[in-house]
């Protein structure tokens, strides 16, 4: 166990729980989610922010308490938390459209914002945004979600080159994963049709599980990978 803090969003379910059990033996986390009643778990060495990032003053305000409670030891940040609301673009709410900007990409942007600013002082640091396999094949019926999850990985390559051209020596490193089909509550919705078409699509034959993604978590926050930086992994089994 380290004295490093480790803030996941979205941890109360689904990948970001997987995230957190696979991390709290290591680190320190700091667990968001939209409330304190999310969590059904509860993990030792932890503490509890919650947000309800579709608001913007929401998260305005949790990124200053993040900063001001956590900022010393803050380490490490898993931007995970997502909302898909899948839709043709032309029937979809604009109250819809807004959520998911501002849930999957514009909450994700400010977090990036705070952690900057506390890893500039230590020069140390990882932020790991989670895309998604959709953020570059596309999908109908998900164009927003999709768009959301590009922008994350140009998010994650762009602040990789900002801190090499704002400090000469560092060790922050910035980078994004796209997940596949990931068993979790957002698949269970699809079709048994839809599931059975992606699995034929699948080279390793099989859907992806949480904790999968929650070891290559693990690894990218190490030092293991201190030459992983500025890129986008891919977590799919092979898809194309």
């Amino acid at each position: 166990m380290t004295n490093k803090k480790i803030l996941i969003t979205g941890a109360s379910r689904g990948l970001g729980l997987a995230i957190s059990k696979k991390l709290s033996s290591q680190y320190e986390l700091i667990l968001h989610a939209s409330s304190k009643e999310s969590f059904t778990t509860t993990l030792p060495n932890s503490h509890i922010l919650c947000a309800d990032l579709s608001n913007p003053e929401q998260v305005s305000d949790f990124c200053k308490q993040l900063k001001k409670e956590h900022g010393g030891e803050l380490y490490g940040v898993i931007n995970n938390a997502g909302v898909t609301f899948d839709n043709s673009l032309i029937f979809q709410p604009e109250k819809a459209i807004d959520t998911m900007l501002n849930v999957n990409l514009r909450a994700p942007i400010m977090i990036c914002k705070t952690a900057m600013k506390i890893f500039s002082l230590s020069k140390k640091g990882v932020i790991i945004n989670i895309s998604s396999v959709v953020g570059e094949t596309g999908n109908a019926f998900q164009a927003v979600y999709a768009s959301t999850k590009a922008g994350l990985v140009a998010l994650s390559r762009s602040l990789a080159q900002e801190v090499a051209a704002l400090n000469e020596e560092h060790s922050i490193r910035v980078l994004s994963i796209s997940p596949g089909f990931i068993e979790t509550d957002m698949t269970d919705k699809l079709p048994e049709k839809e599931k059975e078409k992606y699995l034929k699509m699948i080279p390793s034959k099989r859907f992806g599980k949480a904790e999968d993604v929650a070891e290559l978590i693990s690894f990218l926050l190490s030092e293991q990978s201190a030459y992983v930086n500025g890129t986008n992994i891919h977590i799919n089994g092979g898809l194309a």
